[in-house]
């Protein structure tokens, strides 16, 4: 709990520990199925990132039934089993209540080996760190919201949000890694600084390098920023330190609030180019290696 890990795990034996996450909000795009995919997707990414496999999960879901036609919570719930079967996992319940604010998600169970686990606490010196998926979400989602986005936008972030973490993990795994984080409320800044702190070193950011949704881009310029974003910059930015050369607008994204974002990984220097390199073979096209860890300042996250 005091280094905000990603799931909760749990010692079986000494072969044997299980993962265990829960997740769940609001709709962020209006096609119920995709809204399903997305949550799917984003509630599994936490046993993705500890390098663990999810086994079971359960549903979660808070439905107006007297204001929103039933077919919308089957289209959801459709969504929400097409991506547990590509993903493996096996649904075995859930809890639905009513409820005034349209909610789903799920509380997932995985598994791993005790000695393989992967945390946000064991960033070395010399690190590199690598980004899966590319920032911008929450901007666009409220883009979205605001009826601004078009449809071809809509769609190209969509198929992000609904890409399980699936490749990435396992391919971390292979390689061998220091740390992981998966990026999701607390934005790219929040949860870097996370890792820095936890694993007591400084992360050194190259901003250039960063994959981000242009689109993003131009709608953090009008000021179409989800609160999550400012109340991210204002928990956060004591722990950042960000050069006057990189743009307002990118320092938005950089604080953006994400739903079902990329991996953050840290692993050697050495095992860097070979994981990206195996990244982009398995489609993972945006992975990108991003920055590196630093002795001094301890904490401290620079963006350059």
């Amino acid at each position: 709990m005091e280094t905000r890990d990603d799931a909760g795990v749990y010692k079986l034996s000494d072969n044997l520990a299980i993962i265990q996450t829960v997740d769940f909000f609001t709709p962020i795009v209006d096609d119920p199925y995709m809204f399903g995919q997305i949550a799917v997707v984003n509630a599994l990414s936490d046993v993705y990132a500890m390098g663990g496999k999810p086994l079971t999960a359960m549903n979660l879901v808070c439905f107006p039934i007297q204001s929103v036609d039933i077919s919308v919570l089957k289209d959801i719930l459709r969504g929400g089993i097409d991506k547990m079967i590509e993903a493996k996992v096996a649904l075995v319940g859930g809890h639905s209540i009513d409820d005034t604010e349209l909610k789903y998600g799920l509380s997932v169970t995985g598994t791993i080996h005790p000695k393989r686990l992967v945390t946000n606490s064991g960033a070395r010196v010399r690190d590199k760190l690598i980004l899966t998926k590319p920032l911008g979400t929450g901007i666009i989602s409220t883009a979205v919201k605001a009826g601004v986005a078009n449809k071809k936008t809509i769609a190209k972030v969509t198929k992000y949000m609904a890409k399980l973490n699936d490749q990435a993990s396992e391919l971390m795994q292979e390689v061998g890694v220091n740390a992981c984080t998966d990026i999701t409320g607390f934005g790219f800044l929040g949860h870097t600084v996370q890792l820095a702190k936890n694993s007591q070193v400084g992360i050194n950011i190259d901003v250039t390098a960063i994959p981000f949704f242009p689109e993003a881009g131009e709608f953090a310029k009008q000021g179409l920023c989800p609160a999550g974003l400012h109340r991210n910059r204002e928990f956060y930015s004591p722990s950042v330190r960000i050069t006057p050369a990189v743009p307002a607008h990118i320092q938005d994204i950089l604080y953006d609030p994400q739903t079902s974002g990329g991996l953050l990984i840290s692993l050697s220097p050495g095992k860097a180019e070979s994981l990206l390199d195996r990244l982009h073979q398995a489609g993972v096209e945006d992975a990108a290696i991003i920055g590196e860890v630093v002795r001094e300042p301890s904490g401290v996250v620079t963006v350059r």
